[in-house]
């Protein structure tokens, strides 16, 4: 019972009161933030849409969401963390009705550009928060959980998604609309704006200059963009796939659901298991298993086979989250937080326009090859981690960071 209690303290203890309010945030927006996993699915189904100009639509969500990135990280360091949270969360809530509530393939377009726009906004305001109220020994921890209250949420959200998307598609996304506004409504009133009065402004350019030519951070960048497309084939192209096999929408909750439960169960040990390594090498590690996770989709044909190859991949993930984020709020100047992490989460929207665009075309010329050429994206990504790590561990060391863009002040940047 001690050795117990004494791993759970340590995997959830020490952390602040503020982190708590934004982890149940994320928790209860992310039980309801299921109506883009079907959005795909709802377009074929109920709209009349044909594979193609679903690709489309959503690829166009993840262009809003380039903007909705780069918007929020420069609202983050110049409006706050919590401005930009509200701002955000009720704008995705009315946003969310209007497409429950519209029929229209080019309203519904546009309208899923401009969801893609404002569900991106909150992610460097977010992690950004996080890192102002927690203390850098305990933000691999803070991560991780952050991590796993996401995929509990995705679970449950799962679980439900996939017995409404047959009852109806319109309660997917009036009730991801109420959490959503539920979400906002807890960060109006429980969390404070934790950017420190103290830090001189940037000017927005010159800011997000800093970020463009941080060429460590770049690289870094560009390798967390290849496994984002490979984990956004898992709600763009994965569904087609098990529709063009014979089965059903239930069957595709049931899958996610299992990657999330699969997380809620291990992810509060994966810190244990990964701490006495290199971060590149985890991550090198992370790739390649998430790579032969979609490889089994080249001979899955069956729900079973669905399930194992979900299980693999899933694991891949776990193992990335913590180094990724951490990583990330290693190489970011504290003043820039906001922008360094708008382009770090530039690859997630990007992402959910490449993957669906660039997915669905591989699915229809190359079949079941589709999940090979995915592979092996992967395990590129696995080598390219191990030559970048290097450089990235010294930077780390030295606890430097590039100079903001004609920036030449040295006493306006501030240590972490």
């Amino acid at each position: 019972m001690r050795k117990a209690y004494a791993w759970w303290a340590d995997a959830v203890g020490g952390l602040p009161t503020t982190y708590w309010y934004l982890w149940t945030g994320l928790l209860i927006n992310r039980v309801g933030g299921f109506a883009v996993l079907f959005l795909s699915l709802y377009l074929t189904a109920q709209r009349g849409a044909s594979a193609a100009l679903a690709g489309l639509i959503v690829g166009g969500y993840g262009i809003g969401g380039v903007a909705g990135t780069l918007l929020g990280g420069v609202l983050t360091d110049r409006w706050g963390r919590r401005s930009t949270l509200l701002a955000s969360h009720f704008a995705t809530a009315a946003l969310l009705v209007a497409l429950a509530l519209t029929s229209n393939l080019r309203v519904i377009a546009a309208l899923a550009l401009l969801l893609g726009l404002a569900q991106a906004m909150p992610s460097p305001a977010f992690v950004a928060a996080i890192i102002d109220v927690v203390p850098a020994e305990k933000r691999s921890r803070a991560f991780n959980l952050q991590f796993w209250a996401f995929n509990l949420g995705m679970a449950g959200a799962s679980l439900l998604a996939g017995v409404l998307a047959e009852w109806s598609y319109l309660g997917l996304f009036l009730i991801d609309g109420a959490s959503t506004l539920l979400t906002g409504v807890l960060i109006a009133w429980k969390v404070p704006e934790t950017r420190r009065r103290t830090i001189v402004a940037e000017p927005a350019a010159g800011g997000m200059r800093t970020a463009l030519t941080d060429r460590i951070f770049l690289a870094f960048v560009g390798l967390t963009l290849l496994q984002a497309l490979l984990y956004s084939q898992t709600n763009t192209i994965v569904p087609l796939a098990m529709r063009d096999d014979g089965l059903d929408p239930s069957d595709y909750g049931l899958l996610t659901a299992l990657s999330g439960l699969l997380i809620v169960a291990g992810q509060l040990f994966v810190p244990r298991l990964i701490d006495r390594h290199r971060k590149d090498r985890v991550l090198a590690v992370a790739l390649a298993v998430m790579a032969a996770g979609f490889a089994a989709l080249a001979v899955a044909d069956r729900l079973p086979a669905y399930l194992v190859a979900a299980g693999v991949w899933t694991v891949g993930s776990m193992l990335a989250a913590p180094p990724n984020a951490e990583i990330n709020s290693e190489l970011a100047p504290v003043e820039l937080r906001g922008r360094y992490q708008a382009v770090f989460f530039l690859t997630f929207p990007a992402a959910s326009f490449l993957a669906p665009a660039l997915g669905g075309a591989g699915l229809q010329i190359f079949g079941e090859g589709h999940w090979l050429i995915v592979a092996a994206v992967g395990a590129v990504g696995a080598l390219l981690h191990l030559a970048a790590g290097p450089a990235r561990e010294r930077r780390v060391r030295r606890g430097s960071a590039p100079a903001a863009a004609g920036d030449t002040h040295p006493h306006r940047r501030r240590p972490h």
